[in-house]
C-alpha cells in the first residue's frame, strides 16, 4: 500500500492508478484504498489528468469505469441481500 504522505500528485499517479484500474478492473473506490488517496482524487486522476497524459489508457480505464457504473446496482443489491440474510439468521 502507498503512503499517502509520500505519495502527492504527481504525472505518473494517474497513469499507475489507471494501469492498476484497466489490468484488475477495479472500482474507484479499491483504487482509493489501494493507492492510499481519496476516492475524488482517485476520479479526478483518471477523468481529467489521465486524459490530458495517456489518451490510450485513459478511453481503456473509460470503458472498465463505464462497465463498473452499469453493474453497480447488481453489487449494491447483493450487498443488500446479504445484510438482510445475516440479520434474518441472527433473528431466528
Amino acid at each position: 500500500m502507498y503512503n499517502s504522505d509520500n505519495y502527492h500528485h504527481t504525472p505518473s499517479r494517474a497513469e499507475e492508478i489507471g494501469k492498476y484500474v484497466s489490468e484488475t478492473k477495479a472500482t474507484v473506490r479499491a483504487a482509493a484504498s489501494k493507492f492510499g488517496v481519496s476516492k475524488s482524487t482517485v476520479h479526478k486522476d483518471l477523468t481529467v489528468r489521465l486524459k490530458e497524459q495517456n489518451l490510450p489508457l485513459y478511453r481503456q480505464v473509460q470503458a472498465v469505469l463505464q462497465t463498473n457504473k452499469e453493474e453497480r446496482h447488481k453489487r449494491g443489491g447483493d450487498a443488500t441481500r446479504l445484510k438482510y440474510l445475516a440479520v434474518k439468521r441472527v433473528r431466528y
